[in-house]
């Protein structure tokens, strides 16, 4: 069987990667919603996170760039997902890059001096064991923040550096939730347990 090779220049390969995923997904009718400075885009049940040309899967520990969304998830060769971005098939034409955004610096949320709120939230209204959230505030993986009292949940690199933080209204009548800016996806919240228990937030 014989294969065509198809030449793409590192312009083409540098416009391809920098294409904006979210504005992709929209040209094609999918759903994306904003969370804070980023994206959210579902894969079946699983949950990706989209900021500009990049992408992060949750479930799957996994990310990359445009070129590497096609690939994954419209199932696609190589030369076919350059194609596609590049607007050259009968796919996705998306005629600008992105706008590279300065990122902001990373910061948690200051912290409130308790955890009335959030805890209360979080045992009553999300229904989870104080024990097991007791767990997770000591250390210092969850906690109320000061100005909002957002229950934060915490993400750490293998530094135990803090890199990712998600915030979600505590009020009865909030339906708020998103990301600190800054925040990096590969490192959102999760706890790798040993035990035959999974626990959902």
């Amino acid at each position: 069987m014989h294969t065509q090779y198809i030449h793409f220049t590192e312009e083409q390969k540098q416009t391809a990667r920098q294409i904006d995923i979210a504005e992709m997904l929209r040209s094609q009718g999918e759903t994306v919603k904003r969370s804070g400075s980023e994206y959210e885009w579902r894969d079946g049940s699983a949950k990706v996170t989209i900021r500009g040309n990049l992408w992060f899967h949750q479930y799957e520990r996994q990310g990359g760039d445009a070129i590497d969304f096609v690939r994954r998830f419209y199932n696609k060769s190589y030369p076919e997902a350059m194609e596609y971005l590049l607007g050259d098939s009968n796919g996705a034409l998306v005629t600008s890059p992105p706008v590279v955004k300065e990122m902001k610096p990373f910061e948690l949320p200051a912290p409130n001096n308790n955890m009335r709120r959030a805890f209360a939230y979080l045992n009553i209204t999300r229904g989870i064991d104080k024990d097991v959230l007791q767990a997770f505030i000591h250390r210092k993986m969850i906690y109320e923040s000061a100005y909002y009292h957002n229950a934060v949940f915490v993400g750490y690199d293998r530094n135990n550096i803090p890199r990712h933080a998600h915030k979600r209204g505590t009020a009865t009548s909030s339906s708020y939730k998103g990301n600190q800016d800054g925040s990096l996806p590969e490192y959102s919240f999760h706890w790798h347990g040993t035990s035959e228990y999974i626990c959902l937030f």
